[in-house]
């Protein structure tokens, strides 16, 4: 089997906030093939964007181990970063913030060509020209400073930047949300055809679980700095097991007022707990409807999912025993409230 792009174990992100501290990330793993993109989804708050920074190294993890092919990038010290940046990159959520406005778009793109290679001022100008055009713009827009564009075109600029030195890794972090919903379908398309094109792992950070579908062949959920069900998208989808998975989905618009209050449908309610007081046992025990005596007692362990994936909650192992299959197995046997 060949190695994944990239490869995360048990990593754990750790705050000091006044005399306590706060885990936002807690145990987390998962791999990325290359060429594919993982999604990785849940609330505000949920440790998302915490987890796709500490990858990076742009914050240091406080134990697990984070693979970029065969190097291990928790155990490299902070000089020998600076090789690895070439090979890990990020956009940002607000492409207007990320890109420094007193430069122009043409600097903005050479300045990874500067720092990470040797290229002659001629073949840099003729990567900055190309790299425009693969995002959809014009090499006269090098000469253009990120004020004059719309966000869209800030964003397409953010995505050129990160492929200027054809990474392995790319984390988007939020990448569409800040855009209306028709640029936000340009800018999905556009991923997927640089993706096709350049064999990029990307990590795709986003609360909008029906972007993620469009754009992701695995995904996360995330749930207090903790993951709570993984594996592939359909199977996610369309058959969650866990009721923090099924409470997103039942959260998702639909444009049909036949379906749009399906039976079995789990409605979200309260507040995500503070990370600096985690529930015991289970962390969604709080909020969930199926609770048990037993979520409070120690936290589930992951278990297989029919379909393929992990999910960790008890009603796989005790009450119903789901062992494995589908919560919508046991929320068609419940009796209506």
């Amino acid at each position: 089997m060949s190695t994944p792009a990239l490869r995360v174990e048990n990593l754990c992100v750790e705050y000091t906030v006044g005399h306590q501290q706060l885990r936002a990330v807690s145990d987390v793993s998962f791999e990325i093939d290359a060429g594919e993109t993982m999604g990785l989804v849940g609330e505000s708050g949920s440790g998302k964007s915490t987890t796709g920074l500490a990858l990076l190294r742009l914050i240091n993890p406080a134990a697990g181990r984070v693979y970029l092919q065969n190097t291990d990038v928790t155990a490299l010290k902070k000089g020998d970063l600076r090789g690895l940046r070439k090979r890990m990159q990020i956009v940002f959520q607000d492409p207007y913030s990320s890109l420094n406005p007193s430069m122009t778009i043409g600097h903005l793109l050479e300045e990874p060509l500067l720092i990470h290679t040797k290229h002659p001022q001629a073949e840099r100008r003729a990567q900055v020209a190309a790299a425009l055009q693969s995002v959809g713009l014009t090499p006269a827009h090098a000469a253009r400073y990120p004020h004059e564009f719309s966000g869209g075109q800030r964003q397409r600029v953010a995505i050129a930047r990160a492929m200027m030195v054809r990474p392995e890794l790319v984390v988007l972090d939020e990448p569409v949300s800040a855009l209306d919903v028709s640029t936000q379908s340009q800018i999905l398309n556009l991923l997927r055809q640089i993706q096709n094109h350049s064999g990029t792992a990307f990590l795709f950070v986003a609360h909008d679980l029906a972007v993620v579908r469009l754009m992701s062949r695995n995904v996360a959920v995330m749930y207090l700095g903790e993951i709570v069900e993984q594996g592939p998208a359909a199977r996610v989808y369309d058959s969650p097991a866990h009721p923090y998975t099924a409470a997103l989905l039942s959260a998702i618009p639909i444009p049909d007022p036949a379906r749009a209050h399906a039976p079995g449908e789990i409605i979200l309610r309260g507040e995500l707990p503070s990370p600096l007081r985690p529930p015991s046992g289970c962390r969604f025990r709080t909020r969930c409807p199926f609770v048990m005596p037993v979520c409070a007692e120690r936290a589930p362990q992951p278990i297989q999912v029919i379909g393929g994936g992990t999910t960790a909650c008890h009603l796989h192992q005790q009450g119903p025993q789901l062992e494995g299959r589908p919560l919508g197995d046991f929320l068609r046997r419940r009796p209506a409230a």
